[in-house]
C-alpha cells in the first residue's frame, strides 16, 4: 500500500515525500486504520519493522482531524530512542502546526528548564524516558490531563530495565479516557500482563517477532578471540568507500582499544558506551550519520531502535548475551525493506552460546573459517564448551573374599617392618 492511499491531510503527505517514504511496511499498513479509528493496539514486529512510523503517522492524522490541543505521551526506554523518535516526528510535522519535544535525563539545567517549557505549553507530542518524566511530574507545572494518547514503545527493553513500576506511576497521572498503543519485539509472559493491565479490548498485530529480518545475510566466522581485531579489520577494508558498519562489543573495557586499533590500521572509527556523556554521545552518533566514520564500535546501548539510513553491515565482535539481543543488533542493518550484512565473529568457547541462539530463534546461520592468517581454523563444533554432566560412580560389589576387603595385621611386636626401596 502507498501513502497517497491513506487519505492523509496534505502536510503529511508532503513531509513524507520529503522523508522518502514510498510504500508502507507490514506493521504499519496493519496498525494504521485501528489507531487512527482509536483502539488501542498491541503491537507485535522485529526492530527494522518501521514501528516508529507505524504510531506516529495515524496519531498525527488524528490530531489533525479531531483536537490539535489534545498531546501524545510516548515512553522510550533510552535517550538514543527518544532522540531518534522525536527527530522522525519533526520531519513528519514539519508543515503542521504540531510540535515534538524530547524529556530524557543525562541533560544540563537548561535542557531540563526547557523540556518544563514544553510540559507547560502542553505540546502535542512528549517523548520521554520514564524516569527524567517522573522527575518533572513531582512538580505542580507538569499537567498530565491533556495527554489523551499513550504509546509504550520498545514496551519489552522498558520492562528489562527496570521501568514496569514508573510505568505505572506514570499511567496513574494520565487521564483514564485515552487511547493506548504498546509496540514490542517480543512476547514474554510481563509484556502479556502489562498489555492486559493497560490495553482495553485492543487490536493484535503480530509481525515476525524475534526473527532477523530477510534482508539481512547473515554469517558466522570462525576465529580465535586473538584473530577477531585482524580479521574485523580486514572485514571493513574490503566495504566500499561509501559503506558502514556499526561493532556491538558486550565489553566495554575494550571499546577504546578495538578503536585506536582500527584507527592504526587506517580505518576511521570511534565508539559509543552508556559511559559516554550524553552531549558526547549524540556528538559520535551525528559524526557517523554523516560518514564521518567508517565503523562505529558500540556496547547494546546502540542495538534497540537506532536507525542509520543504508548500515552496510553490523559486525557482532562477541556473541550477544541472548536471542533477542541478536536479532536487535543485526536490525540495525537492512532496515526498510533494503539489504545489508551480518556477520558474528565467534571463537571456540563460544559456539555452545551461538546454537542456542541459533535454537531459540528457529535459524542456522552460514559458517565459514576465518583463515589461518587470523589464527588456527576450527571445525563448528555446537557442544564445545557446553558443560558436561559429571557421570556418577558406578558401584562395584565386592565379595567377602575379595582382597580388597581383607585387612593387614600390623606387625608382630620386635620383628623388623621391610625396608622401603631407596
Amino acid at each position: 500500500m502507498t501513502f497517497e492511499e491513506l487519505n492523509l491531510k496534505p502536510e503529511l503527505l508532503e513531509a513524507i515525500g520529503y522523508m522518502g517514504y514510498s510504500r508502507l511496511t507490514e506493521i504499519q499498513e496493519k496498525t494504521y486504520q485501528p489507531i487512527l479509528e482509536g483502539r488501542d493496539v498491541l503491537g507485535l514486529a522485529s526492530t527494522g519493522s518501521g514501528k516508529t512510523l507505524a504510531f506516529c503517522l495515524p496519531l498525527s492524522q488524528r490530531l489533525l482531524e479531531t483536537n490539535i490541543n489534545h498531546g501524545v505521551l510516548i515512553l522510550s526506554p533510552t535517550r538514543e530512542l527518544s532522540i531518534q523518535t522525536a527527530n522522525q516526528l519533526h520531519g513528519l510535522l514539519y508543515f503542521t502546526p504540531l510540535h515534538a519535544e524530547t524529556i530524557y535525563g543525562g541533560n544540563d539545567a537548561g535542557a531540563f528548564d526547557r523540556e518544563k517549557r514544553a510540559l507547560e505549553a502542553k505540546v502535542q507530542f512528549i517523548v520521554a524516558t520514564p524516569g527524567r518524566l517522573l522527575a518533572h511530574m513531582r512538580n505542580a507545572y507538569a499537567d498530565m490531563s491533556y495527554l489523551r494518547y499513550l504509546v509504550l514503545d520498545e514496551a519489552d527493553k522498558m520492562l528489562d530495565m527496570g521501568f514496569y513500576d514508573d510505568i505505572k506511576q506514570i499511567i496513574e497521572r494520565l487521564p483514564a479516557d485515552r487511547q493506548n498503543l504498546l509496540f514490542s519485539a517480543t512476547m514474554s509472559p510481563r509484556i502479556r500482563k502489562l498489555a492486559v493491565e493497560i490495553l482495553r479490548n485492543p487490536v493484535e498485530v503480530s509481525i515476525a517477532v524475534a526473527k532477523p529480518a530477510t534482508g539481512i545475510q547473515q554469517q558466522v566466522v570462525l576465529v580465535q578471540d586473538e584473530g577477531k581485531g585482524r580479521y574485523l579489520a580486514h572485514f571493513l577494508k574490503k566495504l566500499k568507500p561509501e559503506e558502514q558498519a556499526i561493532v556491538f562489543c558486550s565489553k566495554k573495557k575494550l571499546l577504546q582499544s578495538l578503536v585506536n586499533r582500527l584507527n592504526n590500521k587506517g580505518i576511521r572509527a570511534a565508539y559509543i558506551s552508556s559511559e559516554l556523556e550524553q552531549a558526547d554521545r549524540e556528538a559520535v552518533l551525528t559524526a557517523f550519520k554523516s560518514k564521518q566514520y567508517k565503523a562505529l564500535v558500540a556496547t547494546d546501548v546502540l542495538a534497540r531502535g537506532i536507525d542509520i539510513a543504508d548500515l552496510a553491515a553490523v559486525v557482532n565482535y562477541d556473541v550477544p548475551p541472548s536471542p533477542d539481543d541478536y536479532v536487535h543488533r543485526i536490525g540495525r542493518t537492512a532496515r526498510h525493506n533494503k539489504t545489508g550484512v551480518a556477520i558474528t565473529l565467534l571463537s571456540p568457547l563460544e559456539m555452545a552460546k551461538f546454537a542456542l541462539i541459533e535454537k531459540k530463534l528457529g535459524i542456522k546461520v552460514p559458517k565459514v573459517t576465518a583463515g589461518t592468517e587470523f589464527g588456527e581454523t576450527f571445525e563448528w563444533n555446537p557442544n564445545f564448551g557446553k558443560k558436561q554432566k559429571k557421570r556418577p560412580l558406578k558401584k562395584t560389589s565386592i565379595s567377602p573374599e575379595s582382597p580388597l576387603k581383607a585387612k593387614k595385621k600390623p606387625p608382630k611386636r620386635g620383628s623388623s617392618a621391610p625396608k622401603q626401596a631407596d
